[in-house]
């Protein structure tokens, strides 16, 4: 079954499911139709006994579309903020739909009953880490050679993250007044120490080893491999054999790649450990050392108001299952169009306000709103927490 849209390409080949983001000129970035395609496609497949595992990628810039060189090098930059920022001027009911499809979209990829391989190459930000983080792809039958990654489960499916030596991987969301979503609170309190709280509250950009190290990846290959990988996958005839090949093809061949180059040792994010963002800060700018003078610089430029959102968040996230993390993230995300408690919506809130500085006018400067961290108050950060819809009408209400 096919649900080709110009900016999503999807096929069946060999029973493999293969979808290419193809919206190259803004770095893949997901629109509403994007999300609506995806989700359709992939819950077609699911019921589809033909298609046995599903395989995604992104195209870049360079080249015709459809050479091989248009192909990689390029995954998927999150989602559409210019839309965000037109969408909430305008009081337009897609915004809700946008994220509230696209975390569907987030719980349908986490449990998908068949193997999904995601070719993480270039950037890889934001909504685009929403389209590949999920649980380890499981183990063959039994009497088989074993786990393609290790990780035995009783689950058929799994993911398989491949990155390479042009990732880009980041969940920016602090610098545009929003939050590190699709999942973030879950997959980024899972990683090692308080590597989770780094990453969520900095948004820095670490690099396919760095992510391999962490867990938000499973094995880094050659980015020039990426074509005969993608090429060689469609020619397996089962789930079995599609497995053993990705043991033997991808996991045997690139074990060693990143082996343990912790390049950020997670002894070093101890601060991200602490109870609050202002002793995070003063802990990062009292420790002299070179890299945690930038960690703090970096965040007294980041919205102060989401910096206390975001540290809760990732705490919260932490003892919280998938189904349970994104009804909050979607409560979350309701509160920073429409911050009612604080009397905000539309060109009034943190976000629009963040994604005008960074997308629109591009000043690079946003007023944030309070402007100091010392400033953000309990009162101002709990209500982000209740969520906007009575019980029982939540818009995620039917994820587990």
């Amino acid at each position: 079954m096919n649900h080709d849209i110009a900016e999503v390409h999807t096929t069946v080949v060999g029973g493999i499911g293969l979808i290419t983001l193809n919206r190259p000129k803004a770095l893949n970035a997901l629109s509403l139709p994007m999300v609506q395609a995806l989700l359709v496609t992939l819950q077609a497949w699911r019921d589809d006994s033909a298609v046995f595992a599903v395989a995604i990628r992104g195209s870049n810039k360079i080249g015709r579309p459809g050479s091989p060189e248009a192909l990689f090098g390029g995954f998927c930059a999150g989602g559409d903020i210019r839309f965000f920022h037109q969408a909430a001027l305008a009081g337009d009911p897609a915004l809700d739909d946008f994220f509230t499809q696209e975390y569907t979209l987030n719980h349908l990829i986490h449990n998908y009953p068949k193997p999904y391989i995601a070719f993480m190459d270039g950037i890889v930000m934001g909504g685009g880490m929403g389209l590949c983080q999920g649980p380890a792809l499981a183990a063959p039958p039994a009497g088989s050679m074993g786990s393609a990654l290790g990780q035995p489960s009783a689950r058929q499916g799994g993911v398989v993250r491949i990155v390479t030596e042009r990732t880009k991987m980041a969940m920016p969301e602090t610098g545009i007044g929003l939050f590190p979503d699709v999942g973030g609170g879950y997959f980024l309190s899972r990683c090692p120490g308080h590597v989770g709280e780094y990453l969520a509250l900095t948004g820095d950009t670490i690099g396919g080893d760095q992510a391999v190290a962490w867990g938000l990846a499973d094995v880094c290959v050659p980015s020039d491999a990426l074509p005969a990988l993608w090429a060689d996958l469609q020619t397996q005839g089962s789930a079995e054999s599609l497995q053993h090949w990705i043991a033997i093809n991808i996991v045997a061949k690139n074990a060693y790649s990143t082996g343990a180059k912790d390049e950020l040792d997670v002894k070093n994010f101890a601060a991200f450990g602490l109870g609050s963002v202002s002793s995070i800060v003063a802990a990062l700018e009292a420790s002299g050392t070179k890299p945690a003078r930038a960690m703090a610089a970096t965040l007294r430029h980041r919205s102060p108001l989401m910096l206390h959102v975001v540290l809760e968040q990732v705490r919260r996230a932490r003892s919280m299952t998938l189904a349970d993390d994104l009804r909050m993230e979607r409560d979350l995300v309701q509160h920073c169009f429409y911050t009612a408690h604080l009397d905000r919506s539309g060109v009034n809130s943190e976000t629009v306000e963040g994604i005008r500085a960074l997308a629109i006018d591009k000043d690079h400067k946003p007023v944030w709103n309070p402007a100091r961290i010392a400033d953000v108050t309990p009162d101002m950060v709990a209500p982000f927490f209740v969520s906007p819809w009575p019980a029982g009408t939540h818009p995620l209400k039917d994820l587990v």
